[in-house]
């Protein structure tokens, strides 16, 4: 099996539909930036531009309905949209909306709907993958096959314990479980040469006894290739998957970060090029897309950005004495309940 059973008019489709949810993604994390810098909003955001066609790539190919599972960090709203969460799922919770997952108790980046395969996100680097993990073993002992789980992680994030942990137990258990891991040069201010000393993330893949990939996570028809093969192992019984993207956050690791310590070289070189950018340059070169189309995707995403903010906005937020406080897992409040 190799990236060659992708056909063209798969690549071609799914490529669009990708380029789709990254300028949407890009748009909404956009107005939302806006909103965190006029005071609008509670809480860090965090922007995931220039990760979105790496993360994407991997969210967009999973199935949902055939019971995938997608675990996202804090860069991967394109991914997040990729796997089928709404936009009015995103806004709400970043505004506050008791109509929003979470209920506007828990802040931005920190939901999910476990029940529909996207656990909410966890902060402690590494640990979403023994939490996809969990979930693909629990599908296991029900007697349930076929299914793939997805996992992200950042360079910062492969120096954890819980990372090891969690892939180690995954190649043990020979898991359907591929993870990305965003090599985007900093876990926070920390380079990578302070970070690791092999000369490639994916050479630790070789140590775990999993299959290693590594890639450039700018450019999207090759991540797609990519995960599609990754993924299409994983569902065929060959155990965990790691996919290794070189690319550059283009923005702080926060909105409070002006990443002053992101040599210019780093930005001027391959590494810093936008990749929506350069993904329209691709789809148009391989007359994939034209640019009419690409004008309609960039004028809807701003459209449904504005409508769903707006709806947020005018949403009641939780109330402190009248609310029911207890776990969301309880009955009355279980995701999709009144």
């Amino acid at each position: 099996m190799d990236s060659s059973d992708m056909t063209d008019e798969v690549l071609q489709r799914t490529a669009v539909e990708a380029l789709r949810t990254m300028v949407l993604a890009r748009a909404f994390e956009d107005k939302i930036s806006a909103l965190y810098r006029s005071g609008k909003i509670v809480g860090g955001v965090y922007l995931g531009r220039g990760q979105e066609a790496f993360s994407t790539a991997l969210a967009g190919q999973l199935k949902k309905e055939e019971g995938d599972i997608f675990a996202g960090l804090i860069r991967d709203q394109a991914g997040r949209m990729g796997f089928g969460e709404s936009i009015d799922d995103a806004a709400r919770t970043y505004l506050g909306s008791v109509k929003g997952p979470m209920r506007g108790r828990d802040g931005n980046i920190h939901r999910g709907r476990p029940k529909e395969g996207m656990p909410a996100m966890i902060s402690h680097l590494g640990t979403s993958i023994s939490t996809v993990n969990g979930m693909l073993m629990g599908k296991r002992f029900q007697g349930k096959t076929g299914m793939v789980g997805g996992a992200t992680a950042g360079d910062g994030a492969t120096s954890t314990g819980a990372f090891h942990e969690g892939l180690n137990q995954a190649a043990v258990e020979k898991l359907p479980l591929v993870v990305g891991v965003a090599n985007n040069q900093f876990a926070y201010s920390t380079a990578n040469d302070r970070q690791f000393a092999c000369a490639d993330l994916v050479d630790r893949a070789i140590g775990y006894g999993v299959t290693g990939y590594s890639i450039d996570g700018t450019d999207l028809l090759e991540s797609i290739k990519t995960f599609h093969l990754a993924i299409a192992r994983a569902r065929a019984g060959e155990g965990p998957q790691l996919v290794v993207g070189r690319l550059l956050r283009l923005a702080g690791h926060g909105e409070h970060d002006d990443a002053g310590y992101v040599p210019d070289q780093l930005r001027a070189g391959e590494l810093g090029k936008d990749c929506i950018e350069k993904a329209k340059t691709q789809l148009l070169e391989h007359n994939m897309i034209t640019g009419r189309v690409i004008e309609t995707l960039e004028s809807e995403a701003i459209s449904a950005v504005e409508e769903a903010v707006e709806r947020a906005q005018g949403e009641p937020k939780p109330h402190p004495s009248e609310d029911s406080w207890r776990a969301l897992s309880t009955h009355h409040l279980i995701e999709g309940m009144s």
